[in-house]
């Protein structure tokens, strides 16, 4: 290089320089670029994408090209600077040279460049690409043999390039990505997501209707109770049992009656002609288990069991879609069943709803670990019969019993903490013992 003019060095040692920029901030493009953004353009037709994504799936081949270049370049840059610092300051500018070189190659060459394709990465790593493409095919034998090594002391360690390349995301990542989507997903379309992915973590015991609030055909009444009955009802489908829901006969569609009933062919004989045998499902089953079951046996509605047969409530398909939707009903006075709110962030609450759609409707934060109900929960904490009037804490919460039905409570007021605070210096009716 004696040939070489100083400053025809100093321009080699600029671009030097600016190759190991260009090899550090394309390294950090690449590799942290959205995978699946990135499989979304490449489908849309996008060259860059489509390159970058060939890439990718080998990042050991990458990664090699990469360092290649980016080795040859500082170690070049080296060997110019050294010639520099001799030249212009015999053996102390050599000291001079390297010293400089090394701060001058961290700023410009390594934390910058990272830096800007950490926070730009598809506005870094998707040109980049076509270098890469070109550069892969004369460079191939070099990289090929850094990467047969570097393999072979991978898999001494048990990890294979194949293996390394696999991004897939579990149901919980999914969950986090989908909730830090932002304004990228509308609301309410990140609601219904989240809500599909909580149908695994749901069980059929979490939506059912409880048995003693089943409603249905019980022909053991007589035949004007039961016309009664199918005419005041509200639903598609109703079960049909004699005297109890134990002596479950089936499930009926209004829809058959009512034309049977207009053809004045509708009795008892001709109602039991109509009915369909019970669809049973275990407990424990989950919301997305049965969802698929609904849809298999073509049902839309059946009956939990326990593990000794008995009937423990009620399961419809419009219940699950419903976890996922929301209610269909757009009537503020029925968004909440059995839920009424008081301006004081207090609610009159049934016994029955599930501690589940309390967390979900009003964003509370009540435990679901154990019982499934509001009654559950106060039965479990008190240890005992309860009693109109008791008050008790459980986590943020104050639990009321207003009212007792059958040595269980059938409707309770529930106070966030913060909001029974406020009601605190009013006198609170305690039960005895």
């Amino acid at each position: 290089m004696d040939e070489i003019s100083t400053p025809a060095l100093f321009g080699l040692l600029l671009v030097l320089i600016a190759l190991s920029a260009f090899f550090s901030g394309s390294e950090t493009g690449l590799m942290t670029m959205n995978r699946y953004r990135l499989k979304h353009r490449a489908k849309q037709g996008e060259r860059s994408a489509r390159l970058a994504q060939t890439l990718l799936e080998r990042p050991d081949r990458l990664i090699g090209l990469i360092l290649l270049g980016n080795v040859l370049a500082i170690e070049l840059a080296a060997a110019v600077a050294t010639i520099l610092g001799l030249r212009l300051g015999g053996d102390r500018g050599v000291a001079i040279a390297t010293f400089s070189l090394t701060f001058v190659v961290l700023i410009f060459g390594e934390a910058t460049p990272k830096t800007l394709a950490a926070l730009y990465p598809e506005r870094v790593g998707l040109p980049s690409a076509y270098v890469y493409t070109l550069l892969k095919w004369p460079l191939f034998p070099v990289v090929y043999v850094v990467n047969l090594i570097g393999n072979g002391l991978l898999r001494l360690c048990g990890v294979t390039p194949e293996d390394a390349a696999q991004h897939s995301l579990s149901s919980e990542e999914l969950r986090s990505v989908v909730a830090e989507a932002g304004a990228m997903i509308p609301h309410r379309h990140q609601r219904m997501l989240l809500s599909i992915l909580d149908l695994e973590r749901a069980t059929v015991e979490d939506i059912m209707v409880p048995r003693n609030e089943i409603i249905g055909i019980d022909i053991s009444e007589p035949w004007e109770q039961i016309l009664e009955a199918i005419i005041s009802s509200s639903h598609t489908r109703l079960p049909v049992f004699n005297g109890s829901i134990d002596d479950l006969k089936g499930v009926v569609h209004l829809r058959k009656l009512v034309r049977l009933a207009a053809q004045d062919n509708l009795n008892l004989e001709t109602l039991l002609t109509l009915v369909r045998d019970p669809y049973f499902i275990p407990e424990g089953t989950t919301l997305n288990q049965q969802l698929l079951n609904f849809q298999d046996q073509k049902r839309r509605i059946g009956f939990l069991v326990d593990e000794y047969g008995d009937i423990q409530g009620l399961v419809t398909l419009e219940d699950i879609l419903e976890e996922v939707v929301g209610e269909f009903t757009s009537d503020p006075a029925t968004r909440i069943k059995n839920v009424y709110l008081d301006a004081d962030g207090s609610a009159l609450v049934h016994g029955s709803v599930t501690l589940r759609t309390l967390n979900r409707k009003l964003g509370w934060k009540l435990p679901t670990g154990g019982p499934k109900t509001l009654n559950g929960l106060v039965m479990e904490q008190l240890q005992e019969l309860p009693k109109s009037g008791r008050r008790i804490d459980i986590g943020q919460y104050q639990i009321e019993i207003t009212e007792i039905r059958a040595n269980s409570v059938k409707t309770a007021r529930i106070r966030p903490l913060a909001a029974a605070g406020a009601l605190s210096s009013k006198p609170t009716p305690q039960s005895a013992g």
